[in-house]
Order: C-alpha cells, then sequence, then structure tokens
C-alpha cells in the first residue's frame, strides 16, 4: 500500500505542505510530464496511498488521538510529547504538534489524490475506473475524519453553518492568496466524502484488489460515515455488504488471530489495512509505525507512553479473552493489538488494521436492533458470534446497551470511542459532555496566519 520503492520521487512529484494547501515547488522533476503516462499516474496513486500512511492520517493519529481525548483515566499517557499530554488533559492549544500534522498530512494526501484523478485520461481505459475508485476512496476517508476531528460532530448545533474543512477539489502545486480555502461547512465536508465513497465503490473491484481498495473498503467507510450521521438503514446496509461481499470477510478463529498477520484468519477478518514495509520504518515515511510506537511495550521500536490501567480492565468479564489481550512488562499493561503479530514480542513492522469485520457486525446488530429489523441477521446472532469468538457465554437476549458495550470492547484502542461517545451524545465525565469544544481540535495556528480566511474554533 505504500510507495516504498518509489518514495522520493512520488514525493517530488507531489510536494509537501507548509500551509493547508502549500505545495512545496518541483525542482527536479517536471511534474506535468510525469503524469503524462498511464505509469505515471499510477505511480502517482501510489504516492496517494503512501500519504494514507502518514503519521497525521490512518499511520497513527486517526486512531490513537481519538482515543487519548476519549479518555476517562483508563490509560495513561507516560510520554513525553507535550501535544499528546495536551490531548489527554483536553486541553489543547492552536499550536498543538498533533494538529499541525493531522492538518497537514490529511491536505497532502488530498492533494496527491486530486493529482490523480486531473489526470484520469492519461489511464488506459480497462485500468481507469479502477484508478479513478481508488483517489476517490483515499480523498473521501481524508476528508471524513479531517470534518469529525477539526468540526463539530454531526448533529452540534447546525451542520449547514457549522465550519469544517477546506474543500479542495483540484490539484495544487503552488501557492498564492487565490488559493487560501474558507472552512466549508460540516454538512458540505460530510457530502463530499459521501460522494466520493458512493462513486467509489461503484467504480472499485469487488475481489480484494490486492491491499488496495474495493468495494468493500468503501462501503465500510460509508458505513462509519452513516453511523455518525445517525443514518441507521444506510449505515447497516453499507456494513451488510461488506459482511455479505464475494471477500468473504468473516471472524477470525480466535480474537488474538485477529491482530496476528500469519494467522489464516487474518485476512478474512482485516477489511482495511495499512501494510508496513521496512523501507517505511528506516526511510522517509519513519512516522507510519506510530500504533506500534506509543501502544507497545519499550525496547525495538515501542515507547510504553499509553499504559492500560486496572479501570478499564475492569470492564471485561474475566473469561473474556479479550480481557486476556494485554502484555505486561517492567510493571505495566499495554494492548497487544499493536504489540506484536499476535504474541507478546515486539515487531515494529505490523500492519494497522483500520477497519476489522467484528465493526461492520457491532454496527449492523446496532442499527438492526434501533431499527427493529434484522437485515443480514437479527441483533442477538451478531452480537453473539462476537461474543462467542471470545469465549463468553451467549446471551438470551440483546438491547442497544448491551450492543453498546461490545462494541466498545471489541473496538477498544481503535480509534472509535470518541466518535461513539459523541454520537452517543454521552459525556466523558461530568466535565466534558459529548460536545465539549474541548473534544475538538483547534485549526493549527500556522494554518492561520497563513490562511486570514480560516476561523477558529470556539474556545482557542
Amino acid at each position: 500500500m505504500k510507495a516504498w520503492f518509489l518514495v522520493g520521487a512520488t514525493s517530488l512529484i507531489m510536494g509537501g505542505c507548509d500551509s493547508q494547501l502549500a505545495i512545496n515547488p518541483v525542482n527536479t522533476i517536471d511534474a506535468a510530464s510525469s503524469l503524462e503516462t498511464s505509469q505515471g499516474v499510477q505511480v502517482a496513486l501510489t504516492g496517494a496511498y503512501d500519504g494514507t500512511a502518514l503519521g497525521g492520517v490512518f499511520g497513527g493519529q486517526v486512531m490513537y488521538d481519538a482515543e487519548l481525548l476519549a479518555d476517562d483515566e483508563e490509560v495513561v499517557f507516560a510520554g513525553s510529547f507535550q501535544a499528546l499530554d495536551e490531548i489527554v488533559r483536553k486541553a489543547m492549544v492552536p499550536v498543538n504538534s498533533n494538529a499541525e500534522v493531522a492538518w497537514r498530512d490529511s491536505y497532502i494526501t488530498i492533494n496527491r489524490a486530486n493529482t490523480v484523478l486531473s489526470a484520469l485520461t492519461k489511464v488506459e481505459m480497462a485500468e481507469r475506473g479502477r484508478v479513478e475508485g481508488e483517489a476517490l476512496f483515499i480523498r473521501g476517508s481524508v476528508y471524513f475524519e479531517l470534518v469529525k476531528k477539526f468540526g463539530k460532530f454531526w448533529g452540534d448545533g447546525d451542520n449547514a453553518t457549522n465550519p469544517g474543512a477546506p474543500i479542495v477539489l483540484q490539484p495544487t502545486t503552488s501557492i498564492s492568496e487565490q488559493d487560501n480555502r474558507v472552512r466549508a461547512s460540516v454538512a458540505a465536508v460530510y457530502t463530499q466524502a459521501i460522494e466520493d465513497l458512493t462513486k467509489a465503490e461503484s467504480l472499485l473491484p469487488a475481489g480484494t484488489n490486492g491491499i488496495r481498495a474495493n468495494k468493500s473498503m468503501a462501503a465500510a467507510m460509508l458505513s462509519r460515515i452513516y453511523l455518525s450521521q445517525g443514518r441507521f438503514a444506510e449505515a447497516r446496509d453499507a456494513a451488510n455488504r461488506v459482511i455479505t461481499s464475494a471477500n468473504g470477510y468473516r471472524l477470525a478463529a480466535t480474537f488474538a488471530d485477529a491482530f496476528n498477520e500469519g494467522s489464516a484468519g487474518y485476512g478474512n477478518e482485516v477489511v482495511y489495512r495499512l501494510a508496513i514495509l521496512e523501507t517505511d520504518i528506516t526511510g522517509t515515511n519513519s512516522g507510519v509505525n506510530q500504533m506500534n510506537r506509543f501502544y507497545a511495550p519499550g525496547g525495538s521500536g515501542g515507547r510504553a507512553d499509553i499504559r492500560v490501567q486496572a479501570k478499564h480492565l475492569a470492564l471485561y468479564d474475566t473469561t473474556d479473552a479479550r480481557f486476556r489481550f494485554f502484555v505486561t512488562a517492567a510493571g505495566q499493561r499495554f494492548t497487544r493489538k499493536y504489540a506484536s503479530t499476535g504474541n507478546a514480542t515486539i515487531d515494529q513492522y505490523i500492519d494497522i488494521p483500520v477497519i476489522r469485520i467484528a465493526e461492520m457486525i457491532l454496527t449492523r446488530a446496532e442499527c438492526n436492533a434501533r431499527l427493529n429489523s434484522s437485515t443480514g441477521a437479527a441483533p442477538l446472532e451478531d452480537v453473539n458470534r462476537i461474543r462467542r469468538r471470545v469465549g463468553l457465554s451467549e446471551l438470551a437476549s440483546v438491547d442497544l446497551n448491551a450492543i453498546l458495550r461490545e462494541r466498545r470492547l471489541e473496538l477498544a484502542f481503535e480509534g472509535q470511542r470518541l466518535w461513539d461517545l459523541k454520537r452517543t451524545r454521552t459525556a466523558i465525565n461530568a466535565q466534558f459532555p459529548w460536545n465539549s469544544p474541548r473534544l475538538i481540535f483547534p485549526i493549527p495556528q500556522r494554518e492561520m496566519d497563513t490562511n486570514k480566511q480560516l476561523v477558529q474554533n470556539a474556545g482557542y
């Protein structure tokens, strides 16, 4: 999934961002001529995939920033990074470096996707639909993450007037005052993400497509968007398309197998993952393994920064396999989801699972329960599938609270906690209601200084 063999060339083709739209001048390679062939455009697409694995996007911050912001003393951040300490304390400032990197990396990635989309006529007809679908999947997914992070959550006030993020649909190769954009509304950004992903699903191959985007990945991301909007029928149906797809996604035999790249069931469990290669760790993209760095115990790539506390462990039944899926090192507990390839050792080259089939099953169960429907399966059947896999007894009946509890335990540390709290209007504690301004990231000060048309979020 990475531009591991052409990272340098791709960076020169696409440029980097100092502001949200700023692109470094190309002075070594003629960017226009590099996109004159089908092969050149496909190299650019590889660069767009590479962007999704940047630290500010799915390479780490999309997941762990959200988990830390949602934390209610279930973990301790023991590291030295001020930006992460601010996030845990819900006390960010406009110069928070994680906010800056998330904004910058997201627009780098969007610009790379836009570059591919601008050159589709150069792609061989047999490949054109797939290339367009992959670029749209990337752009739509990143816009969804941007608007969640930097805008008020869906339904917090007026979606049509709440500021979201600038929408840019054309490649930017240089920057001027005319390129500065206002923040489009939350509703507009959601609409753009849905349009991109809906078209992507229609264009992408139904098969696995290697580790690149396919129809199921687009449907899974759409399911997340619809769930955040409370569009439960659409979220259910999108999740059901993933579960029933020809790709044969299904739960791995054991919970540990779901995170073990070497297991037979790993490929069936993980719908969307980022592949991590040695060149990513040691070369240009040294930040792509951030989940491993922060969540894993010390040694060989792990920093031992995010430590699981007894308050979180108390949520599990002691017979639950998920209760045992932690590793203790130097007297501290860590989740094993990012510590290893399914065991207690450190492996800094593990892939990052972004969406698992377990999430889609729980989404379908929740939506069916809310709608009193049984599309694909009854809610009780879906929840018991999840419970059986971790060794828990089956329930005789299920309600919404039981489904949400199962979701919390199954998806712990996978980047969904904050958004689940917000969409269910659940406070973190008495101090932080679901729509607290302190649970929204600041627009980075560097962007505010560069683009005078931006407005800052409340409280900053």
